[in-house]
């Protein structure tokens, strides 16, 4: 039978391999869990089997899980579209939030963050591939948003995220190279206030092209908990 610590240890080999060749040590990589539409008992086996952080994409079911005590044992990550009427849900309770894509959302995380004495850890979503649908900053206005995120009191910024096309494995390459080029510019600019540690990019179909182009975190579902199934509507 093949269980979940079946799966996370094959992720991680996974993971060791594609580190290795790029020079990395496996524990370099921080793997979340992404369990959208995952009850909370499939989130407690995926912390027991090992991963490092775990990941949702939709702010009802977080907030339902943490209720539930899904999360203890590992950071909570926030990786979905980020809404400002949602962050009163997230701030304080997630430990990053790697979606977060234009100035309005990190002055409103600054607030909120400050009405609660502490700093929200963030990366900014890069939308590396332009495209139209999908979510993230361009990349051509990173540098206006870091200089903000440094001068925000309650703000710390950690990070990059990105979201490329979809494609299969390897043919994503380019836009992580791409991210990974981005990021290192940003960390060589040295904003005040500014820690360039997080390189998150790659799911299930491609995080080892991901890994191999520089990713220091990705984002994992479907390997791990198997695929998922929707509720359907009338």
């Amino acid at each position: 039978m093949d269980t979940m610590a079946d799966r996370v240890r094959r992720v991680r080999e996974t993971i060791a391999e594609a580190a290795l060749e790029s020079g990395r040590r496996p524990e370099e990589i921080c793997l979340v869990a992404a369990s959208k539409t995952m009850g909370a008992e499939a989130v407690r086996e995926a912390i027991l089997a090992g991963v490092d952080a775990v990941g949702e994409n939709r702010c009802q079911e977080l907030t339902e899980k943490l209720a539930q005590g899904a999360y203890t044992g590992a950071p909570l990550h926030f990786i979905g579209h980020l809404q400002q009427n949602k962050l009163k849900y997230l701030v304080g309770k997630a430990d990053l939030i790697q979606s977060v894509e234009n100035e309005e959302l990190l002055r409103q995380i600054d607030r909120r963050a400050g009405a609660l004495g502490i700093r929200q850890a963030v990366l900014l979503q890069v939308n590396i591939g332009r495209e139209e649908q999908k979510g993230g900053a361009d990349p051509d206005r990173l540098p206006e948003l870091c200089a903000l995120a440094g001068s925000l009191p309650h703000v710390r910024l950690e990070g990059l995220m990105a979201v490329p096309p979809v494609f299969a494995g390897q043919e994503n390459y380019p836009y992580f190279e791409e991210m990974y080029q981005l990021f290192i510019d940003i960390r060589a600019k040295k904003y005040d206030n500014v820690s360039m540690n997080i390189l998150s990019m790659g799911m299930s179909g491609d995080y080892p092209a991901a890994i191999r182009a520089g990713a220091n975190m990705v984002r994992v579902g479907t390997a791990i908990f198997g695929a998922r199934t929707y509720p359907q509507t009338v």
